[in-house]
């Protein structure tokens, strides 16, 4: 199997697009953290995944680990109302009850993933620790977890113990069975688990030691003990997975055209772009932001209609009636009956966001506009780049949002919605920082959009001749609270040696007046 390292933008990417996809809940995001095991918070809409370096197994098999694994929280933020925290036997055992019952209501949606599910159930049971390292009533805990989830347990038990595991067991996957089918939420459950910890004759806020699949010595198997565990599944969960081909369980066909696309597109992201470190250029960190927030979706699709009728010439409208067209007589008076011109950007454009304090208060809108902005420019195809500046740590910051031979994503959006609005208008400093980018790729326009004055107007206007030097048009788009403000601040950038300047008072206007200055 391939040895590769995927980035953390590259799973995150697509485990979003996953979770979403499966929990029908477009604001889910997903954030890989390896402090602590796998969980969701409803009420943040966030799924915490461990890492896959932190998993058993090869490359793939770690994958199909992962994958699964954000199908079950997937399935959980589908159908439950309540996740507790592991941490303390009432919440453990109410989500193991959970993870059944979610499962079995999964699969009838998602008939694909039987195979998924047993092979992650084996290194589920590979992961789990031996009863004999488990001190104490967790142990007690421990083997009816096991018993619930594999119908097998590692290690050894006394027979009196083993009895009441068994006892809770068959009780519990009643009551799974009765919330099933008479269409109970988590609310049965939990009234149940009390129950469930009165015959394991425990203490419902007994502390549960953390167990997740993390690599330790001596964990890797090899393919004849992997296939021996699978068999020892599929019999054991035969009665609600129904039967499997354990050899094929194990290839995962399915999956694995899915992760060589990853691997692709993890290949080009390596190779893709500057080296943002050697240059002053940084690019923001993944961090757990849910970009639907900078999601205009009314204003980026009256953009693209706009843009479309523009590209095409000729607009598309719908009436209840209208008269009757007579398409002989027609196409005889007009030949050709159809001309398709289809107009084309070629400019290539790099695009500077101005963050500083100023636009704190705007910050959203303003996020909304250049997001609409970039949605629009990814589809009339045309070559651009993002880059933000702010202040952090006290010292002004460039940052990368998009380069120009990347695709708008949900990634990108990220970046953009991570960056803070904060420090001063140090413009020359961040022309200095993109000035070894800018001479090598040589932008046909450079648009700096700013409601601000810069911090050295002097400074501004030397790097700006330097910049024209190099045959980029210098464009600025002043943003300004109304009118009369936006005019000024264009005026005072026109000072500034700008080939052009403009301004708009109102956010929503960006993306038209960038597209004009495309157009010219």
């Amino acid at each position: 199997m391939q040895a590769i390292q995927l980035q953390n933008e590259s799973i995150v990417e697509i485990a979003t697009f996953l979770v979403r996809r499966w929990s029908e809940e477009d604001r889910m995001i997903v954030e890989i953290s390896d402090k602590m095991e796998t969980r969701t918070r409803l009420n943040e809409k966030k799924v915490i995944m461990i890492p896959l370096e932190k998993r058993i197994g090869n490359d793939f098999q770690k994958y199909r680990q992962f994958r699964t694994s954000l199908w079950y929280e997937a399935m959980r933020v589908k159908f439950c109302k309540k996740i507790l925290s592991n941490d303390h036997a009432f919440g453990f055992i109410l989500n193991t009850m959970e993870t059944q019952k979610v499962e079995q209501l999964g699969r009838k949606i998602w008939k694909g993933m039987d195979d998924e599910i047993i092979f992650n159930y084996a290194y589920m049971l590979v992961a789990r620790p031996q009863l004999n390292t488990v001190y104490g009533r967790a142990r007690i805990v421990e083997a009816f977890y096991q018993y619930f989830m594999f119908g097998a347990i590692k290690g050894e038990i006394q027979s009196s113990h083993f009895e009441k595991i068994k006892k809770a067991t068959e009780f519990a996957k009643k009551i799974v069975k009765k919330a099933i089918d008479e269409k109970y939420d988590s609310d049965l459950l939990e009234k149940n688990v009390n129950e469930i910890v009165k015959i394991l004759d425990i203490d419902s806020l007994l502390t549960i030691p953390v167990s997740i699949p993390y690599m330790k010595a001596g964990m890797a198997l090899s393919e004849e003990e992997l296939l021996k565990i699978l068999k020892i599944i599929s019999k054991n969960k035969e009665g609600d997975l129904g039967s499997a081909d354990s050899a094929s369980v194990l290839r995962g066909d399915n999956v694995y055209d899915e992760y060589k696309v990853l691997l692709d597109e993890n290949k080009k992201m390596e190779n893709k772009g500057l080296s943002p470190d050697a240059i002053g250029i940084q690019i923001p960190p993944t961090k757990n932001v849910n970009e639907t927030t900078i999601y205009d979706m009314n204003l980026i699709n009256r953009l693209k209609i706009k843009f479309k009728e523009w590209k095409y010439g000729w607009k598309e409208q719908h009436h209840r009636f209208g008269d009757e067209f007579d398409e002989e007589s027609y196409i005889e008076g007009h030949e050709p009956f159809f001309i398709d011109v289809k107009k084309s950007i070629k400019t290539k454009i790099v695009i500077l966001l101005d963050h500083s304090s100023s636009i704190a208060s705007d910050a959203l809108e303003y996020k909304k506009a250049t997001l609409a902005l970039c949605e629009v420019l990814a589809f009339l195809k045309v070559k651009f780049a993002v880059y933000a500046f702010s202040t952090q740590n006290r010292s002004v910051v460039c940052w990368s949002i998009k380069q120009e031979n990347v695709k708008w994503n949900n990634i990108t959006a990220k970046r953009l919605a991570q960056i803070v609005a904060n420090g001063s208008t140090p413009l020359a400093e961040v022309y200095d920082k993109m000035f070894p980018m800018l001479q090598s790729r040589r932008p046909d326009i450079f648009l700096t959009l700013t409601d601000g004055e810069p911090s050295d107007p002097d400074a501004v206007r030397n790097m700006t001749k330097s910049l024209k030097g190099l045959g980029i048009n210098m464009v600025a788009l002043g943003l300004g609270p109304n009118t009369v403000r936006a005019t000024t601040i264009a005026n005072n950038l026109r000072h500034l040696g700008y080939e052009k300047t403009m301004a708009v008072s109102r956010l929503n206007d960006i993306p038209n007046k960038v597209i004009s200055i495309l157009e010219g």
